[in-house]
């Protein structure tokens, strides 16, 4: 592999075209004979040395085997280089392009999965700070053992891997998104009325109004996300880019202060079973409050700032636009990263720890029979899968939606993510709904018997 030339000499008497081979272990050589093998083809046109002069001009192609260097890399590549190879093609020391007979490579590959799309790319050392891929001037075509590359000008060339989705699967996707996002704020609306009712009409004591009041501000910033991706879905590509960029640092926000929303109710489920004792901080909704709304827009206006927002097109497999959306463009993907996938990254570690711990102070309060509203397996399920959804679990299915078997994944984080509301509901009318003037089943009764277990202790 490393780095392999072949230099040709030519001159202007050249009268047919030249056919090269290349490959990213072998090197380029010289076609006398029909390929074999693997190997790559370089097909340059006549056209290219009739705008030379009478001299002699060399001919240089490099094969590139960019693991091993530390070069053509473009900052948040997602898409895979085909075997880490590009290559390289100069003839004498002028810039040649707007060819009307296109250079042609051959990239060798097994047939591709269907969730990969090949695309055809040069590097372009002008894009961005320190340069990037582009497939202007290329034209890809597709095939069961390798990918015909036509462009019409020399650079340095690959083939590029995405992941992308088949038309049908990215409208069924948008579809159950859509109607999942109708579902979520019809379910808010209830949970978010289902809290000011048995916060009005029962006297619970101050822990469980704060956690009430908790649950009311992370159901509202569910509403409002699932309202933010409806009208950004909806209005994209009808509207003015300012409006677009207005709807999509909308949208980060409301996503934003879900996550915020969910660490902080991590936040809450630690202090209440692990800090039991000695908890008292004046005006503590409203504090959250200021946190859990007012982060995100530090975040917000500093990505915004730079530009991060417009809109996002999801492309299919032949590269065909099948939807936009008000978002974080292609061109900021970083941020994307480090505010959506990093941040939450980060809370999501956090919570299912808390969760251990919450999970295991239950196991033992069963099993020294104090809490007798729980003895039921249903019960105990139902309300741990609503503290699972509670405490952000379904947004972490995003991390498995890449790669090969990214497609059956997308829909189990559609669905579930659609749930979501439905989950925190039930979870709140079976919790915290007193059926009897006893209240061993709700989460009050658990805090305050181990806060007198810990006191005891």
């Amino acid at each position: 592999a490393g780095l392999k030339r072949l230099l040709l000499n030519v001159s202007r008497a050249v009268t047919h075209d030249i056919l090269i081979t290349f490959s990213p272990t072998a090197g380029p050589s010289r076609l006398n004979t029909t390929g074999k093998g693997k190997a790559g083809k370089i097909h340059l046109p006549r056209e290219i040395f009739r705008s030379l002069s009478s001299r002699t001009v060399p001919v240089v192609v490099t094969v590139l085997n960019i693991q091993q260097f530390d070069m053509f890399k473009e900052a948040n590549q997602t898409a895979q280089v085909l075997d880490n190879t590009v290559v390289g093609i100069t003839v004498g020391d002028s810039s040649i392009s707007g060819l009307q007979d296109p250079v042609k490579l051959t990239f060798p590959h097994r047939e591709l999965p269907q969730s990969v799309t090949p695309q055809c790319v040069f590097w372009d050392p002008s894009k961005g700070q320190a340069g990037g891929w582009r497939s202007t001037g290329c034209v890809t075509q597709p095939g069961d053992k390798g990918t015909v590359c036509s462009c019409d000008h020399l650079t340095f060339f690959t083939l590029l891997l995405n992941q992308a989705l088949d038309g049908s699967t990215t409208k069924a996707l948008m579809a159950v998104a859509t109607v999942g996002c109708g579902v979520a704020m019809a379910f808010s609306i209830f949970t978010m009325a289902f809290c000011i009712f048995i916060r009005c009409r029962f006297r619970f004591e101050e822990t469980v109004r704060v956690n009430l009041g908790l649950h009311m501000n992370l159901v509202g910033s569910l509403f409002l996300l699932n309202l933010a991706f409806l009208l950004s879905s909806g209005l994209s590509g009808r509207t003015h880019p300012s409006t677009c960029s207005v709807l999509g640092g909308l949208t980060h926000y409301c996503l934003l202060c879900c996550f915020t929303w969910t660490a902080l109710e991590g936040c809450q489920l630690y202090l209440l079973f692990v800090k039991v004792l000695g908890i008292y901080i004046p005006h503590y909704l409203g504090k959250l409050c200021l946190v859990g709304w007012g982060f995100p827009v530090l975040v917000v206006g500093v990505a915004g700032g730079i530009g991060s927002y417009g809109e996002y097109n999801i492309r299919t497999t032949d590269h065909q636009v099948i939807a936009h959306l008000c978002w974080i463009t292609s061109e900021h993907l970083l941020v994307h990263y480090i505010t959506n996938c990093g941040y939450f990254g980060l809370i999501f570690l956090f919570n299912m720890a808390v969760f251990g711990v919450v999970t295991q102070k239950s196991c033992s309060l069963q099993g020294t029979g104090a809490v007798q509203g729980y003895r039921k397996p249903w019960k105990v399920a139902l309300v741990a899968a609503g503290l699972f959804c509670l405490l952000g679990a379904t947004w972490a299915l995003a991390f498995l939606t890449y790669g090969i078997s990214s497609t059956p994944m997308l829909y189990v984080f559609t669905i579930l993510n659609s749930l979501q509301g439905i989950f925190i509901f039930i979870w709140l009318v079976i919790l915290y709904y007193p059926k009897t003037k006893e209240t061993t089943g709700s989460l009050s009764y658990i805090i305050r018997h181990d806060k007198n277990t810990t006191a005891s202790q």
